[in-house]
């Protein structure tokens, strides 16, 4: 991968975004690479949780301005209607890559490190856990460009972070830091050091991966329903995932493991 490292170890895959000289901006070949490498693991039914952090000083200055610039993911045409259509085209396809995330079956953690900005907001609010560094900060600068954020920050933040945040975040584009994100329930977590913060997150990728596969890609999946259904409709989704996907045999060994006094041990989910 050009814009980022991928390591996999035990069921934990660890993409590290690899461009710290230029603030781990999000180039054309990032909006590429990372929806086809998760689309990978979760093909491999081995992955069981994914951790995306960052080198350098910053976790990510958001899209690189290269990508705007030089007009190569939207297209050119010459027919104003058309030309417009591919704006649309293009930022659809930057959409997909923080869905991605979303719909891989496994756990998605972010360790966020620095300045997180405008689409980096994106990336992490479509992740499942986000943790940052102490001298982490948040900042959704496109306003101050005279831009509406339009890859998932929008829409996403408000449903992990209280919405007058999101609004003051969009509207004033000002930093939001590390402290304030934690208190308002954004981040899981705070690590006083970069390395505390690797360490720390991939320990937490390495007890989900030791639980049941299935009952974790279960769970993520009634989640991401019920945040976006009736609580009804979520009931019901749960009651037919449970009729058509359990099977005793998970429970059957987590309940031996602990009888037994080791650790359990559990089939992959099946590839895609």
């Amino acid at each position: 991968m050009s814009t980022f490292d991928l390591d996999v170890d035990a069921g934990v895959a660890h993409v590290r975004l690899n461009r710290p000289e230029q603030r781990n901006s999000l180039t054309s070949e990032f909006w590429a690479e990372l929806p086809a490498a998760v689309g990978d693991l979760d093909a491999t039914g081995t992955t069981r949780a994914l951790v995306i952090s960052s080198t350098g000083a910053h976790f990510t200055a958001g899209l690189d301005l290269g990508v705007l610039r030089d007009g190569g993911m939207f297209g050119q045409h010459d027919e104003p209607g058309r030309a417009r259509a591919q704006v649309g085209a293009g930022i659809r396809t930057l959409q997909r890559t923080f869905t991605a995330l979303e719909q891989a079956r496994f756990p998605v953690i972010a360790a966020v490190q620095g300045g997180c900005v405008g689409g980096g907001l994106g990336l992490i609010s479509a992740c499942d856990l986000r943790f940052a560094t102490t001298d982490a900060f948040f900042l959704l600068g496109e306003t101050n460009l005279g831009i509406t954020p339009d890859v998932g920050q929008l829409q996403r933040l408000p449903r992990v972070m209280p919405e007058g945040i999101v609004r003051e975040l969009a509207y004033r584009g000002h930093r939001l830091g590390a402290a304030r994100a934690f208190d308002v329930g954004f981040l899981n977590g705070l690590y006083d050091d970069h390395d505390a913060l690797i360490a720390g997150t991939l320990e937490i990728a390495g007890e989900i991966a030791a639980k049941s596969p299935l009952a974790v890609w279960g769970a993520k999946h009634a989640i991401d329903y019920a945040r976006d259904h009736s609580v009804a409709d979520g009931l019901e989704q749960i009651a037919l995932w449970q009729a058509a996907v359990y099977h005793r045999s998970d429970s059957v060994e987590s309940l031996a493991a602990r009888s037994d006094g080791r650790p359990p041990t559990y089939g992959d989910l099946p590839p895609l």
